[in-house]
C-alpha cells in the first residue's frame, strides 16, 4: 500500500518540512499539533486548557479527514513544557475519548515549537 498525504484547511498548516499526517499500511501518523487556530493561523493564547482544546480540535480535523474518529487512535504522545500542566492537559485530553483509551506516554520537554506548553502526536488505525 503506497502512503497517502492527509492534509485539511481545518488545522494549521506545517510549520515546517512535514505534512499534517501520513496514511500507510492501515494507520494514519498524525504529526504533533500544537494550539494554532487554523483560521487566523495565530496561537491559542489564554489557559493551558484552552491550549489542550485547541491541540484535540486539530487533532480531531485531521482524523475527521481521513474519514476516522478518536476512537481509532491506538497511541498518543503529549509533550509538555512542564509537567505542572499534567492533571489540566489530562482533564481535556480524556474528554475527548469515549473509554477505549489509546497507549500513551507524556513528557516533559525543555521547548516546544512557538514556545507552546502542549503538543499531541497521535497514531491511528483505520479499521477497527
Amino acid at each position: 500500500m503506497a502512503k497517502q498525504i492527509i492534509k485539511t484547511d481545518k488545522a494549521p498548516a506545517p510549520i515546517g518540512p512535514y505534512n499534517q499526517a501520513v496514511k500507510a499500511n492501515g494507520f494514519l501518523f498524525i504529526s504533533g499539533q500544537v494550539a494554532i487556530d487554523p483560521a487566523t493561523n495565530e496561537l491559542i493564547k489564554g489557559s493551558v486548557k484552552d491550549e489542550a482544546h485547541q491541540v484535540m480540535k486539530n487533532v480531531k480535523a485531521i482524523l475527521e479527514e481521513a474519514k476516522i474518529t478518536f476512537d481509532h487512535a491506538i497511541k498518543t504522545t503529549i509533550f509538555l513544557s512542564d509537567m505542572s500542566l499534567f492533571a489540566e492537559v489530562n482533564e481535556v485530553y480524556g474528554s475527548y475519548f469515549s473509554g477505549d483509551y489509546p497507549a500513551r506516554e507524556t513528557v516533559a520537554v525543555k521547548g516546544l515549537p512557538k514556545n507552546v506548553n502542549v503538543e499531541i502526536s497521535i497514531t491511528a488505525i483505520i479499521d477497527l
